[in-house]
């Protein structure tokens, strides 16, 4: 295996470690390219960004469907399809330029990810991906439209992970009603991660406790790309 995968990430993605690597690669060269990644983040990738999405894997049930909001670069998504082909997973982005590159990632890296294009809050993209198990959002928004905007993808029971830095606390302490009020359960911060990464992912994970909007049918099939 390639010597400058990070021994964590072989924990993390086991015998798919090069896939992540070279996803790494994709990012440090044709990521910062296109702009979608900053090129002082090329020294960081692995720890503040790669690793960081996947270890929220070890809260997501086995072949659970997993719609990640507003993937951007392409995290927590990517990691996570990496980490676990098991998950169907779908990237949802509304910017057709990073539509196209997490389309080129997912060929590339030959996941079984499915990338829609569009907004989590629109009533026509809700219809058309249904809900998931699990919801993930990395720097998305603030807790209080977060939940507005994922919870109604989320079935019910289901949860959203949504993945925050230090204002995790503040938020759920800001945005608790707010939350309540858009269907979530009592806000939980959790850490993914420890013993593995240096510095572990601070989630906040919501449970969805109320039923879905009319006409949002769960399917299970998993979907190509």
């Amino acid at each position: 295996m390639d010597s400058t995968i990070p021994t964590a990430a072989r924990l993390v993605f086991g015998e798919r470690a090069s896939i992540a690597g070279e996803f790494v690669e994709l990012l440090a060269s044709h990521g910062v390219e296109r702009g979608l990644i900053g090129p002082r983040e090329v020294d960081r990738l692995w720890d503040r960004h790669v690793l960081n999405s996947a270890v929220v894997n070890e809260r997501i049930p086995m072949g659970a469907r997993v719609i990640d909001v507003g993937s951007g670069a392409g995290f927590p998504g990517v990691p996570l399809a990496i980490a676990r082909p098991d998950l169907d997973i779908v990237l949802l982005e509304p910017m057709a330029r990073r539509v196209e590159w997490l389309s080129e990632v997912v060929d590339t890296l030959d996941l079984p990810v499915t990338v829609e294009r569009g907004r989590a809050e629109e009533k026509v993209v809700r219809r058309r991906i249904d809900a998931a198990d699990v919801v993930t959002a990395r720097a998305v928004a603030p807790l209080a439209r977060l939940s507005q905007w994922c919870l109604p993808l989320v079935r019910p029971s289901g949860v959203l992970l949504a993945l925050k830095g230090k204002t995790a606390a503040e938020e759920v302490e800001r945005d608790r009603a707010a939350v309540h009020k858009a269907g979530g359960g009592e806000p939980e911060i959790i850490r993914c991660g420890e013993g593995i990464v240096d510095t572990p992912t601070t989630v906040v994970a919501i449970e969805r406790v109320e039923s879905g909007p009319p006409g949002v049918a769960r399917k299970r099939g998993r979907k190509k790309h």
